[in-house]
């Protein structure tokens, strides 16, 4: 009897939170605002190496005790990259050092400025009077797709000498990789030096190499890749397993593309075509197709980074007097658009643009090309406010 007289209440009372829960938890959030997740169609045994990548790059945070420093930039991967977008200026690293293309790496403490340090040790300080970049860390959705790209699929877009007049060269930054790179077939070498497709002068050859360089530079840790302290110079046990390595190179390479949003809009398709009118396209190349690789979810892709991975002119606005590898001190690499329109949920709500966060709006960034992007430039500013409207809803539908 007493059991029958419950039942009501207790109804009542399930009733009354489920709609307490609808009204307190978020909706979650669609996959097309995500940056994070793997790209569709991975096998039980990759979705298991992805998923033990995402741990060690989004929630292995390194202390003293696992290797941290002792100076360091960062703790963790995904503390630059949160989201696995964009990160903020407080976040930046500062590269030094190099200040002609091919020359030597001679500034005390050079390539990288380990501004924080563990206690009873110094953040280490800029020589003065070097020059220097300083570099927001970019988004790192897609990157397998653009490292599955053939060299020769990039050095089809390359115009040294601006041979079809339109002012726009491209050409790669061939740097010297390190001794842990096995070359693949879709390489080629030039007098020992490989093109470097990541990083804001495209100064790393692929992913191990730049996920290596990052956990040593960014982190102090050591690898049997990297071995050598960045604070002694001396080489340490590695501080963090060749396995683990591997996992996160792994995640980087399997994360999703960026998914656009609104694509049939009428505004992001007037945006579109103003894009492409006027030359933004030149460099910003929109489509690739992947070939044959060794994972097959990544093989015969046709996907929408908007860059051709090359290095350009910017003028001297964006000179900063440093350089990497072959880059000229004023040369940049295109950077991919794809996610443009999501940097502010990773940036504190705001744009933060160009390679080190300058440019506070898209507007802003587009102003700032100048060099071979000088014509682009002057024709975004001939737009009418409607036009102009148009094409940055189109950026910010990438």
């Amino acid at each position: 009897m007493k059991y029958r007289i419950w039942i009501p209440v207790l109804y009542t009372c399930f009733l009354l939170l489920m709609i307490g829960c609808d009204t307190v938890v978020p909706e979650a959030p669609a996959e097309k605002d995500l940056l994070d997740g793997p790209i569709p169609g991975l096998t039980h045994e990759e979705q298991d190496q992805f998923l033990k990548g995402d741990i060690a790059f989004n929630d292995d945070v390194f202390t003293p005790q696992t290797g941290l420093g002792p100076t360091f930039v960062a703790t963790s991967c995904g503390s630059c990259h949160p989201g696995d977008g964009k990160g903020h200026p407080s976040t930046s690293l500062i590269r030094f050092g190099q200040t002609e293309p091919n020359s030597p790496i001679n500034a005390p403490g050079a390539p990288q400025l380990q501004n924080r340090a563990i206690p009873g040790y110094q953040p280490e300080k800029l020589p003065e009077g070097v020059p220097s970049m300083k570099m927001t860390p970019p988004a790192v959705t897609g990157l397998g797709l653009l490292a599955a790209l053939t060299d020769q699929q990039i050095l089809e877009n390359t115009d040294p000498n601006d041979e079809d007049g339109d002012g726009i060269s491209g050409v790669p930054n061939y740097v010297t990789p390190p001794d842990y790179f096995i070359p693949e077939d879709h390489h080629q070498p030039e007098n020992g030096k490989y093109i470097g497709r990541f990083g804001k002068k495209a100064s790393t050859v692929n992913l191990l190499h730049q996920t290596a360089t990052a956990y040593n530079q960014d982190i102090g840790v050591t690898s049997t890749f990297e071995p050598l302290d960045v604070y002694s110079g001396l080489t340490t046990d590695p501080e963090v397993s060749d396995q683990v390595v591997r996992d996160v190179v792994f995640y980087l390479k399997t994360l999703k593309a960026p998914i656009q949003r609104k694509p049939q809009n009428p505004l992001v398709l007037k945006g579109k075509g103003i894009f492409t009118t006027i030359q933004c396209s030149s460099c910003h190349t929109p489509q690739w197709t992947t070939p044959e690789t060794d994972i097959a979810a990544l093989s015969n892709k046709t996907f929408y980074p908007y860059t051709d991975l090359l290095l350009h002119d910017m003028g001297p606005e964006l000179d900063d007097g440093a350089t990497e590898g072959s880059a000229e001190t004023y040369e940049w690499r295109t950077p991919p658009l794809w996610g443009l329109g999501l940097s502010p949920d990773s940036q504190g709500g705001k744009y933060f643009l160009m390679h080190d966060g300058r440019a506070e709006s898209i507007e802003e960034a587009i102003l700032m090309h100048g060099g071979e992007a000088q014509n682009s430039r002057d024709q975004f500013q001939l737009l009418s406010p409607e036009e102009k409207e148009a094409l940055i809803m189109f950026l910010e539908s990438l």
